[in-house]
């Protein structure tokens, strides 16, 4: 019997450290940890050097285990990264976009309060998202939406040296004033403390553009709609104070027309953009652009070879390559240009247009 009781008593001896040893190890793993020792944080050393947000980079050290936090040493700038990425040598991590741009220190800090810095330069290139209009005049205010917009220094259109005057910026919005200039139509340069980078954005002078309308309608044009014409609106506009606006009417085949009869725009190789803005009525619509000289066949038919799908109840910004829309297509000359819808089928839709030009 004893001897029985000793062996029970080993076997459940045995079993409780088993068990103790297995909760031990599912604490210590739970976060998926390596269970490495807290380092004392003597050296380290950041490769590469220097890097964007968003860039993978590596922490290579010597006693950096249980490391807890990275901070970005300008205006102090948190970096995530996981735990299961640091070893006693190594932690890999990713450079936080929200970072600022220039050098500075990343400072490591244990589950001990050791901390290890380290020098590191973040490349805070300015980019651009957004902008609040493409086209522009003298004078014109542009705001630019995008990141590491705080520290610009110089915006210039690409290849120039005159600057473009800085209204005001932020982190995250720049607002320029469009200059007096030749240029037709230009991308921007935009320096900072990073450096200089280019918008994929292009900005169009009106002022070197064949209007069709913009505050009013350009030389030689007029109305061309079918069903009700259209009508200038002092209420609604994307540029200027006025914009051009129709109504299509439920279940018929209208058109957003403009007529220059003569003498026509002719053909002209230098001739490289249509582009116009637009606001959307109650319910998202696709219109057809149309011409009477088009490939397709005359004004107002059933060519929907270029289609404008027209958000509801915002203006929308569209551009077209003339290559593409072939308006010279059965003619040296054209006389009507427009818009054309299939409907609409459930409701009357109201339309605005505004900037409608062709741009060299």
């Amino acid at each position: 019997m004893q001897n029985n009781f000793f062996k029970n008593l080993t076997g459940w001896a045995m079993a409780v450290t088993v068990l103790a040893a297995g909760l031990s190890s599912c604490e210590k793993d739970k976060d998926g940890t390596p269970e490495v020792a807290v380092g004392n944080m003597a050296s380290g050393s950041i490769d590469p050097g220097e890097a964007g947000g968003g860039a993978l980079i590596t922490l290579t050290g010597s006693g950096i285990g249980q490391i807890r936090s990275i901070m970005f040493e300008k205006n102090n700038v948190p970096a995530a990264f996981q735990p299961t990425l640091n070893t006693e040598s190594y932690l890999i991590f990713h450079v936080p976009d929200t970072a600022f741009g220039g050098p500075q220190n990343i400072v490591f800090t244990n589950t001990d309060g050791k901390t290890l810095t380290v020098p590191f330069t973040v490349l805070a290139f300015a980019s651009v998202a957004s902008v609040s209009n493409y086209n522009f005049t003298t004078d014109t205010e542009i705001t630019l939406t995008g990141n590491n917009l705080d520290d610009v220094t110089k915006v210039n259109f690409t290849g120039t040296t005159g600057n473009i005057t800085i209204v005001s910026k932020s982190r995250k919005t720049l607002v320029i004033k469009m200059p007096a200039t030749d240029i037709a139509r230009s991308t921007l340069d935009i320096t900072n403390s990073t450096g200089k980078t280019v918008t994929t954005q292009e900005f169009v002078n009106l002022d070197k553009a064949l209007k069709i309308f913009t505050d009013g309608y350009g030389a030689d044009f007029g109305d061309n709609s079918w069903g009700d014409g259209a009508t200038i609106s002092s209420t609604e506009f994307k540029s200027g104070t006025k914009s051009l606006t129709k109504t299509y009417a439920k279940g018929n085949w209208h058109v957003f027309g403009f007529a220059n009869w003569w003498p026509g725009v002719a053909s002209d190789p230098s001739y490289k953009y249509f582009s116009f803005w637009i606001k959307g009525g109650s319910a998202d619509q696709t219109l057809y652009i149309t011409g009477d000289k088009k490939a397709g066949g005359g004004f107002g038919n059933s060519d929907r070879s270029s289609p404008v799908n027209v958000p509801a109840n915002v203006w929308t910004y569209f551009k077209f390559a003339l290559s593409d829309l072939k308006l010279w297509q059965n003619g040296a000359t054209f006389n009507q240009i427009g818009f054309w819808i299939p409907g609409p089928e459930n409701a009357d839709e109201k339309f605005h247009l505004d900037d409608v030009i062709i741009t060299k």
